[in-house]
């Protein structure tokens, strides 16, 4: 253990097996536990040299009652949807919201995160940047034991609950589908490699690949900084390809509806020429012509579960133990995209 480390209830929990609460009470002498238990959990405290958070402490006796969120972007059709369902279910249980923005960069990200714990907020829900690749802002809030959730982008590794959509299960849909009427060559257009939902989203392309018995081409995967330029100069290379794909999956709409935008002027047919299908459900890919088939994904649903659960622990009435909620997608077939 590095020298200067202040031990956490939490690691005290993973050294035992039992969950935060079950130390949290043994700590505070609780009757509902048993005494050997309280002597067991007690002992180990003094070998860890366990020394309470008295910060941590204090802030959760002098409540503010206010949660802080950050999201990556809040003009996003996307987490304009996650925010709705965060603030609605924070107010119905008396809690006010703070929400930041991290414009997609790891810097801002830790600026909002100093600024809201400033703010005594009593919790966070953070959906992490396209930037982010290093993580230690979100250990040491961890080790501090301020309370925190991660939604839609997060990070497997960091023991906090999640709550996610089944990303995999949502890309091998409209991957399956894209084959199943006709294609042969499916391109996947990825995010930055270090975002879970590229990872994941990744992992139901190449699923669906590997059921219809076609092996994976490198030259078929293309990754995007998800900036509108980014986008535009990959659309372009698409094009001047020799052996074009017949069929492209974004990782998100916004990519779809930015090659669709440079394609269409070139003469390049849709879904004749290339199919092309997204993710996400935004607003503008069922009125662009022709619509386009994507997958929705509930975000309203996404910020009520991930407050409740974030509130649930705050108030006792659920475990500190992390644990992860996942959410289904629904594939929704346009004319962007071959009928069956």
């Amino acid at each position: 253990m590095k020298k200067g480390h202040q031990v956490t209830m939490k690691e005290i929990a993973k050294k035992l097996g039992v969950s935060v609460s079950t130390i949290s009470r043994a700590l505070k002498d609780s009757p509902e536990l048993h005494p050997d238990t309280k002597k067991r959990i007690v002992e180990m405290a003094k070998e860890m040299n366990y020394q309470p958070n008295l910060l941590a402490q204090s802030l959760r006796i002098s409540r503010t009652n206010t949660l802080g969120v950050i999201v990556p972007e809040i003009t996003s059709h996307f987490f304009a949807s996650c925010i709705s369902g965060i603030q609605d279910h924070a107010n119905k249980r008396g809690y006010n919201v703070m929400i930041c923005q991290s414009n997609e960069t790891l810097e801002l990200e830790k600026a909002n995160i100093r600024t809201l714990v400033s703010s005594q907020v009593d919790g966070l829900l953070i959906s992490l940047s396209r930037e982010t690749n290093k993580y230690d802002h979100l250990f040491d809030l961890y080790n501090r034991e301020i309370p925190f959730l991660l939604f839609d982008r997060v990070n497997e590794d960091i023991p906090v609950s999640r709550v996610t959509f089944n990303d995999e299960g949502g890309a091998y849909h409209v991957t399956k589908h894209l084959l199943e009427t006709g294609c042969k060559r499916v391109m996947y257009v990825s995010g930055p490699e270090d975002l879970y939902i590229s990872k994941k989203r990744k992992e139901g392309y190449l699923h669906a690949l590997t059921e219809f018995g076609i092996d994976a081409d490198p030259e078929l995967v293309k990754i995007s900084d998800l900036t509108s330029e980014g986008n535009v100069k990959i659309a372009h290379e698409i094009a001047k390809m020799t052996n074009r794909p017949d069929g492209v999956f974004c990782m998100i709409d916004p990519v779809a509806l930015d090659f669709m935008s440079v394609w269409k002027p070139m003469g390049i047919k849709i879904p004749d020429d290339m199919a092309l299908a997204g993710f996400t459900n935004n607003p503008a890919s069922a009125v662009i012509e022709p619509p386009l088939t994507t997958v929705a994904q509930p975000g309203y649903e996404m910020g009520k579960l991930a407050v409740s659960h974030l509130l649930d622990q705050l108030e006792g009435q659920a475990s500190d133990d992390p644990i992860s909620i996942v959410l289904e997608t629904t594939l929704l077939p346009r004319q962007s995209t071959k009928a069956l």
